[in-house]
């Protein structure tokens, strides 16, 4: 009895290892992470605040002809999580800007992942998840600023205005296609609100960013 008790146990340890390992939570929107988080800014910056509903924490972006980034230097192991999910809401976007050309270049939300391939942040690259004010999911080009970066849409405010959305995208397919690199781990995560291009007002939120196995 004493045996299948303990066999029982370690199975359990086992698929519980199992399950966590499939699951690699990025942000956890707290007081503690908010603090230890690296600001990117692009042109002054974008005001970050906490906040909370019944689905758990999240982080709202505001800002008007500014934008700033928020993000993390952590591993993902690809090999294992290569999908990367997303919940977020737009409640104030951008339309009528053009998303691909430098006077356009902006969104109500994103989030960067990031590889580093060289000794400096220029030689990075990067696939930036978008929820686009003007196109259609799965829309992407190139950013106008630099081909090492693809903006990919994984929402639009043309279906999904003012509501929570989640989305999924395969990342590790996602950097072969675009950049033609077998990536196996990522080196950076980021979200970013911006309207410095633009100079329009939009507000918007992030919650529950993670990787998956499937």
């Amino acid at each position: 009895m004493i045996k299948k008790i303990l066999l029982t146990l370690s199975l359990l340890f086992l698929f519980s290892s199992i399950v966590k390992a499939e699951k690699v939570i990025v942000f956890q929107f707290t007081e503690d992470e908010f603090k230890t988080l690296k600001v990117k800014k692009v042109k002054g910056e974008t005001t970050w605040s906490l906040g909370s509903n019944e689905n758990g924490n999240f982080i709202k972006a505001e800002t008007e002809g500014k934008g700033s980034g928020l993000g993390k230097e952590l591993t993902i192991d690809l090999s294992k999580t290569p999908f990367i999910n997303i919940t977020w809401k737009v409640e104030k976007d951008l339309a009528g800007i053009v998303e691909n050309s430098k006077k356009g270049h902006d969104y109500a939300a994103r989030v960067f992942v990031i590889k580093k391939t060289g000794s400096t942040a220029l030689s990075n690259r990067a696939i930036s998840y978008v929820f686009s004010s003007n196109n259609l999911i799965d829309d992407n080009w190139p950013s106008p600023y630099t081909k090492k970066s693809i903006d990919y849409v994984l929402s639009t405010t043309k279906s999904e205005f003012n509501e929570w959305v989640t989305v999924k995208a395969n990342v590790k397919e996602h950097f072969k296609k675009f950049h033609n690199l077998d990536v196996k781990m990522l080196t950076g995560v980021a979200i970013m609100t911006d309207t410095d291009n633009s100079k329009l007002k939009t507000i918007s939120y992030y919650q529950n960013i993670y990787f998956s196995s499937k």
